[in-house]
């Protein structure tokens, strides 16, 4: 029987509904657990470790570092691991990791449940008992289980607040489709070599949205000392204002005069930004810009904090950044 190393850090599967809202309980988990699915340790053989109890917004790098941190302490030790993990930022934390862990051998599985594990109609049981088995089993990537899919974790971005069915996967078919049994579609592993946790991140990523009648002067008054990298969310394959006042070609070419990135990328969920197939995208190219493909914004933001944390180099991050490192692209 395989063992399986199931890491607690809080989200709503670990909070105890009381009245109108939730809040978390880490004292019960694990008797919750326990009671409430007994037949786990028919799946493997389940060591539970709680490494912090937080809600997942409240999440940076410095808990994904403690995440691969508690990885690498028990990789040798373990057959795979599963995190329960708030759903609000697991796609941040699950790309996180897909960059930090280089050579996974092992199934790191993140989910969660969008009702406490407490309450009678919760997703919690069926997500944990997927969780659990999909562990057991040959992926070495880091994925997403929830509602009878497995997702790439760095290809997965949460869709709804109020639906079981909360992630997807818009650009990148499922890792497995989960019925009677576990279908396995997809597995890859990124490297041939040794299994090495190199989770670093920088915190010098800022997140532009464009919007009609964002008003220029802002950004040309914002302030890019501590900024090295600009995430602009375009509208469809990579547009934004080109024209008259409202242009925010100016304030590419004070990123780029300052040597601060900027990467496009699409607020739509589906398909790719290509900068070359419209005037505004390749005016973007023109002054700079590089093209985000068809990363998710959680992926475009851990990957550029990763990057920037690993390179000094402007011209290796933005050559690195458009290369596929762990299927996320």
């Amino acid at each position: 029987m395989k063992k399986i190393l199931l890491i607690q850090t809080g989200g709503t599967i670990a909070m105890n509904a009381k009245g109108a809202g939730v809040e978390l309980d880490p004292e019960r988990w694990s008797k919750v657990l326990y009671e409430e699915i007994p037949e786990l340790n028919e799946i493997a053989e389940i060591v539970t470790f709680p490494l912090f109890f937080e809600d997942s917004s409240d999440l940076n790098a410095w808990h994904w570092v403690k995440l691969a941190g508690c990885i690498e302490e028990k990789y040798d030790e373990f057959d795979g691991f599963v995190i329960l993990h708030g759903t609000d930022t697991m796609a941040y934390s699950a790309s996180a990791l897909s960059f930090g862990l280089k050579n996974l051998g092992k199934p790191v599985i993140f989910t969660g449940s969008q009702l406490p594990m407490s309450t009678i109609r919760s997703d919690a049981r069926r997500n944990l008992v997927n969780a659990i088995e999909l562990a057991t089993m040959d992926f070495k990537e880091v994925g997403i289980c929830f509602n009878d899919a497995l997702y790439r974790g760095n290809r997965a971005t949460k869709l709804s607040i109020g639906d079981f069915d909360a992630f997807g996967s818009p650009n990148f078919s499922p890792l497995a489709d989960i019925g009677i049994q576990i279908e396995s579609l997809v597995q890859e592993q990124f490297g041939n070599g040794n299994f090495e946790n190199v989770a670093k991140y920088s915190d010098e990523v800022f997140v532009l949205t464009a919007h009609p009648n964002l008003n220029p002067k802002l950004l040309m008054d914002l302030k890019l000392d501590n900024v090295c990298a600009v995430i602009l969310r375009a509208f469809g394959s990579g547009n934004f204002c080109v024209k008259g006042e409202k242009s925010l070609l100016p304030f590419l070419d004070k990123c780029r005069d300052q040597d601060v990135i900027i990467a496009i990328v699409s607020q739509a969920d589906y398909d790719s930004v290509d900068l070359t197939q419209y005037s505004a995208g390749r005016a973007a190219l023109e002054h700079g810009a590089i093209s985000g493909n068809d990363l998710t914004l959680e992926a475009a933001v851990t990957k550029l904090m990763f990057l920037l944390a690993h390179y000094d180099s402007k011209t290796d991050i933005e050559q690195r950044f458009q290369q596929s490192l762990a299927g996320e692209l």
